[in-house]
């Protein structure tokens, strides 16, 4: 089979072939069908590293068709359509008794490339479980890449005032304003903050929510702390930022910072609710698709999200 690496060198993404995997009487073996690369984690984690990067995490966002069951496990079937945490592979193995939401069954009407949002829409619940949001809040994302986006989708269901979205590639800001966000910024315009206050009669928002990961995180964070009200809550999803966030007392007085998930209930359950999103279309993943590739052309998929990250938002790659 093949299967994605980063051996050493930026930006060396190749394929590798090697054996099947085989299964033990727990386990199951899956044909991959689509995966989704996550940008973030996918570029700032593992592409722009200069040492070799192990293939069992390049890659966490796989749908396709269970292929082997083994002998002890009752509770899926060869044929059966499903969602696998996993890298790009042609084949991987899952665990069905792992209760951390690595392996779900895709609903009948939820599609393989859908199926794939499924791992970042999952954490998507629980940051917005743990974010303290209220009914009737005013709540700014920044960031409207794939996490940002979902984001803003699941929010919505919280009954807020309003969501203001910000990002500084227009394709993102068109994306945004289909997929729903009340008032959408173009930092690469205008001043968010200044934006924000305005949209704000000079209050600022109830919560801001910080999902602008890689370098540009650096700055993101400084302007989350300046556009919170006073009481308000900054919540920090964004990672790979590649040097320390600055953190001003002055501006943090009287608000609140939380960091990711902060929620004790079993993934399985939270992806059982993001699927159900995906499925009733309150997350519109198939209109947050740009760009499909042959799995051959994996390298032209991630150099097209680092080299021109403005033409993309989801990428996958397709395996059959």
């Amino acid at each position: 089979m093949i299967r994605v690496t980063k051996p050493e060198g930026f930006g060396n993404i190749q394929l590798e072939e090697v054996p099947i995997p085989e299964i033990n009487a727990q386990q199951v073996r899956v044909q991959t069908d689509t995966t989704l690369i996550s940008r973030g984690s996918e570029l700032f984690r593992r592409y722009i590293r200069e040492e070799a990067v192990s293939p069992s995490i390049m890659g966490y966002s796989l749908t396709g068709i269970v292929d082997a069951v083994g002998a002890e496990v009752e509770d899926y079937q060869i044929g059966e359509r499903v969602m696998v945490v996993a890298p790009h592979a042609e084949y991987v193995v899952a665990e069905p008794e792992a209760t951390d939401g690595r392996i779900v069954p895709l609903l009948d009407d939820v599609d393989f490339e859908e199926g794939t949002f499924l791992p970042l829409a999952t954490s998507a619940v629980a940051w917005s479980d743990s974010s303290g949001v209220k009914a009737g809040d005013t709540i700014v994302v920044l960031g409207q890449g794939l996490v940002g986006s979902l984001m803003m989708q699941v929010l919505q269901g919280y009954n807020p005032e309003r969501i203001i979205t910000v990002d500084a590639l227009p394709l993102r800001c068109e994306l945004s304003t289909k997929l729903g966000a009340d008032e959408v910024i173009n930092a690469g315009e205008v001043d968010p903050v200044e934006a924000v206050l305005g949209l704000t009669k000079g209050k600022g928002a109830d919560l801001v929510i910080d999902c602008v990961g890689g370098y540009a995180g650096v700055k993101s964070f400084e302007q989350a702390q300046d556009m919170t009200r006073r009481f308000g809550i900054i919540q920090l999803i964004a990672l790979y930022q590649q040097a320390p966030l600055p953190l001003h007392s002055s501006k943090m007085m009287s608000k609140r910072l939380v960091a990711g998930i902060l929620t004790d209930e079993p993934r399985s359950q939270i992806a059982a609710r993001a699927l159900q999103k995906i499925q009733n279309n309150q997350i519109r993943a198939a209109e947050m698709i740009t760009h499909r590739f042959h799995y051959k052309d994996a390298k032209d998929a991630f150099d097209l999200l680092w080299n021109t990250p403005g033409d993309a938002l989801g990428v996958l790659i397709k395996w059959q």
